[in-house]
């Protein structure tokens, strides 16, 4: 990706200009979220970010959410609590978190490319118990490979932290060698983790978690994930495997608003 990333932090007080097909609603209405309980607000007593499940016990979300900035260490599970499908204090089911592995590529060396930091920005979080299937039901992976198909972004963030966000009808713009993805969606402080969605013969499924969003001059803001089938692979073969925390590099860093990150983009954690 050869167009550098600018930091988003300074944008924050612009709207975005919509594109006439994308739709944004916030599912604050009792029942307006049904469906969608399995993407939760991840609270990480330092901030916020956007998770989802992805088995009953599992669930998927960016790297530097859960990494400390200041040690580059793994921030302590028992500090985390995952609420499903979280609208104004009400949730489907709120999980403690037991165990955290990060994706063995992920760190913020000055060596790294953005897109060897975005390609490996995920973690994987075990629950303390599963979430049974009449509070929600996790969603599957999209294992095939995406065109430039609309998706959906389903998120919490900055100012609307207390309900989800739904987005429709956004667009899957490219995908770079190294599995860098990116959208137009609407992104902000609180959306890293989120899921991005694609239709799948009717049903949905998960193509990519949100990590950051560039702000290039001259071009649309973008919002940037990742490919997720190999990594997410093997963050399941190593929690299955009960094997040690993947090392992090003593550089990580999680961006909170008004830091810069040497990355050259906008990591999205809500300070509360």
């Amino acid at each position: 990706m050869r167009k550098r990333l600018f930091l988003f932090v300074a944008m924050l007080g612009l709207v975005p200009a919509l594109v006439a097909a994308q739709e944004r609603d916030r599912l604050d209405a009792p029942g307006e979220a049904l469906g969608w309980e399995a993407v939760g607000r991840l609270d990480l007593g330092v901030g916020t970010c956007t998770g989802t499940l992805i088995a009953r016990d599992l669930v998927l979300t960016a790297a530097h959410c859960v990494v400390d900035d200041a040690t580059g260490r793994v921030l302590p599970p028992g500090s985390m609590r995952f609420h499903a499908g979280y609208t104004h204090g009400d949730t489907a089911a709120t999980r403690a978190v037991t165990k955290v592995v990060v994706a063995p590529g992920y760190g913020a060396s000055a060596a790294l490319s953005v897109t060897q930091k975005v390609q490996n920005d995920l973690a994987l979080l075990r629950l303390d118990r599963p979430v049974f299937s009449t509070e929600a039901e996790p969603f599957k992976l999209h294992t095939a490979a995406a065109n430039r198909d609309l998706v959906t972004l389903v998120s919490y963030g900055r100012g609307r932290n207390t309900s989800l966000q739904r987005e429709t009808g956004c667009r899957h713009k490219a995908t770079y060698q190294g599995g860098l993805m990116t959208f137009d969606c609407d992104v902000t402080f609180g959306s890293s983790g989120a899921p991005v969605f694609i239709n799948d013969q009717g049903r949905l499924r998960i193509v990519s978690v949100i990590s950051m969003m560039s702000d290039a001059p001259g071009q649309e803001k973008e919002a940037i994930g990742m490919s997720l089938p190999v990594v997410v692979s093997g963050l399941m073969r190593e929690m299955r495997n009960d094997a040690a925390r993947a090392p992090v590099s003593a550089g990580a860093k999680r961006v909170t608003v008004g830091q810069r990150s040497s990355g050259n983009g906008a990591r999205f954690v809500t300070v509360d």
